[in-house]
Order: C-alpha cells, then sequence, then structure tokens
C-alpha cells in the first residue's frame, strides 16, 4: 500500500539529494486597507498595515523540497543588489545550499510586489531583467555544477522565463546531466518546448500545455493526446505529466495514460502549488517510488497547499493525513 511506502521513507530519514536549477524571486507583499480613492486619480489609496517577504520561483521550489524532508542545493542567476543578499539570507537560514548561486552586475534580483486590501490583490509591481544569461555566466554556471550534479539523486528545472534557461545553456545543462546518467524534470514556461529535449519529465499545466502545442484547444482527453503528441515530438521526454486544475492530473507516456481526479475539497489560493507538484514528485520519486506513486502523493500535496492563501509548502506527515482522510 502507498501510504506504507510513504511511511517506510519517513521512518528510514534518508534524505533524498535534489539539485535545483532555476530563476529565483522575491515575492514581496504589501498588506493594508482601502477605503478611498485619490484625489489624483481613479485608483485606490492603501493604507499600508504591514510588508512580508517569501521566497519566489525556482527558490519556493527548493523552500517545498526541504519541508518535504530533502537535501536541496539550489543554483540561479541574482543581481548583485540588496535583494540577492536578502535571497541568499533566508535561502541559507532554511538550510538551502546556495554555493552554486551567481551574482550579475548586469540584472537586478527579480522582486514580484504584490499590494493587496483586504482579501483583494490590487495590483502587482515587477522588477527584472528577463534578458538570456550571458555567455561567461552560463559556462561560470555549468563549472559550478559539476559536482552538484554528480552529488544529486535528481535535477529539477524551474523556468519561470526570466532569461536564465535560453536555449544553448538549457541543451547544455540537460547534455551534463544525462551524461551523469540522472534524470531531469521540468516546471516549463514559453512555447519553445523543443529546447528541453532529453529531458526524462515535463509538468506543465493545461494552458501552457495548449499554447507550447499549438492546439486550439485541450477540453477533453483526445485533445490532451493530440497536445501530448506533439511535445513528444519536440522533447523526446519519457513522460508528461499535466496539471489540470479541478480535473486533476494526467500522467503520459507516448503509449499509455491515466488520470489523477483532484484530491482537493476547497480551494482558496492556487499560488505556488504548480511549486509544490514539483517538488513532491521529485522527492518522492527520488526517494525510489515509480512515477504514478509519485504522482499520487504530488495531487494530495497540491490538495493541502491550495486549501490556504500564498504561496504554501506541506509535509510528510500533512501528506500522510491527506491520505488517510481521503481512504
Amino acid at each position: 500500500m502507498l501510504i506504507d511506502k510513504v511511511r517506510s521513507i519517513q521512518q528510514s530519514q534518508k534524505q533524498p539529494n535534489v539539485l535545483v536549477i532555476g530563476d529565483l524571486m522575491i515575492d514581496h507583499y504589501v498588506w493594508g486597507n482601502a477605503t478611498r480613492l485619490s484625489p489624483e486619480a481613479p485608483v485606490p489609496v492603501v493604507n499600508v498595515k504591514s510588508e512580508s517577504t517569501t521566497l519566489g520561483g525556482a527558490a519556493n521550489v527548493a523552500q517545498n523540497l526541504i519541508t518535504l524532508g530533502a537535501k536541496v542545493t539550489l543554483t540561479g542567476i541574482i543581481g548583485d543588489d540588496a535583494a540577492g543578499r536578502q535571497l541568499i539570507s533566508i535561502l541559507e537560514q532554511e538550510g538551502i545550499d546556495t554555493c552554486a548561486i551567481i551574482q550579475d552586475t548586469n540584472r537586478p534580483t527579480t522582486i514580484k510586489t504584490r499590494i493587496l486590501a483586504g482579501s483583494h490583490q490590487l495590483v502587482r509591481v515587477d522588477r527584472e531583467v528577463t534578458d538570456p544569461v550571458h555567455e561567461t555566466l552560463a559556462d561560470e554556471l555549468l563549472k559550478k555544477l559539476t559536482t552538484c550534479i554528480e552529488k544529486a539523486d535528481i535535477v529539477l528545472f524551474s523556468d519561470y522565463n526570466k532569461g536564465l534557461f535560453s536555449p544553448a545553456l538549457t541543451e547544455r545543462l540537460t547534455q551534463a546531466i544525462n551524461q551523469q546518467h540522472k534524470k531531469v524534470i521540468v516546471d516549463p514556461k514559453g512555447l519553445n518546448y523543443s529546447k528541453y529535449k532529453g529531458a526524462y519529465l515535463i509538468k506543465p499545466n493545461r494552458k501552457e500545455l495548449t499554447e507550447a502545442a499549438k492546439a486550439e484547444k485541450i477540453s477533453n482527453l483526445t485533445d490532451l493526446q493530440e497536445a501530448a503528441k506533439t511535445i513528444f515530438k519536440q522533447t523526446e521526454a519519457e513522460y508528461l505529466v499535466v496539471t489540470l486544475s479541478e480535473e486533476g492530473m494526467a500522467i503520459m507516456s507516448e503509449l499509455t495514460y491515466k488520470v489523477l481526479p483532484v484530491k482537493a475539497t476547497e480551494v482558496f489560493d492556487v499560488t505556488g502549488a504548480g511549486d509544490t507538484v514539483l517538488a513532491a514528485m521529485a522527492y518522492f520519486m527520488a526517494s525510489g517510488l515509480d512515477i504514478e506513486e509519485a504522482c499520487e502523493l504530488a495531487n494530495h500535496a497540491a490538495a493541502i497547499v491550495i486549501r490556504r492563501v500564498g504561496s504554501a509548502t506541506t509535509t510528510i506527515n500533512e501528506i500522510l493525513e491527506d491520505m488517510r482522510r481521503n481512504t
């Protein structure tokens, strides 16, 4: 039984070693009240009550993995600025290995600031540069990653389209990882999935798959299979795992498919749920479970975090409890 396998993983206390490569960012929240409009323009005036900062992008994936019990090395590009130093500080407090993170003097650390009045998000302000990473930095990154790849049980690409995963660097990274016989799991962005060629598993959501496969829509299983065929042809991936929001997730290979129904009974906020699914799949696959078992558990993990507001994480104990409630 799957629940027994999870207990066994928990009791073994063996920490899988996961390498996360991705776009690093800070999620900055400004909380306040808005009771009047500005006399200068028809916009609300927000009286700020508090501010909070959390890890975003690939850093949130790493945090999810730590909470599950993995050893995590995180790499990516940040700015040589106060936000970058703050990001490193938070990561180190979480116990995440940051030795392979590189600072770029030509770009700022990505910050997404969300201004909220009560529970309503009024505006989001992004500070970022999304130009492809310079070749010199790409070479430095690959050099730093040699030993990280050797140590890793599994490698994740967390692509947020912020410039790290240029086709050239993505291809070089995948080749270096495959040469070490390690599996690559990709959370994709953008329309060019051919750059992920050689990845073991790619995890788009329905909208991302629709756009990347240039499909009109994906409203049934036939549409899903047709879109998947296009991506398999482009990437030669072993598996596609497509998250389908309220319909659960589909595990697809070129020959088979299985749809896992959604586990959530209520939904408050889907922010970061994709990161949780990615982290849980990687953690359980690195712990020796097969892809179907790992996806089943990732489904439970997603059900837990979408019942909470903001990017959230979950633990093995919470997943076990959710499994008990659903049996």
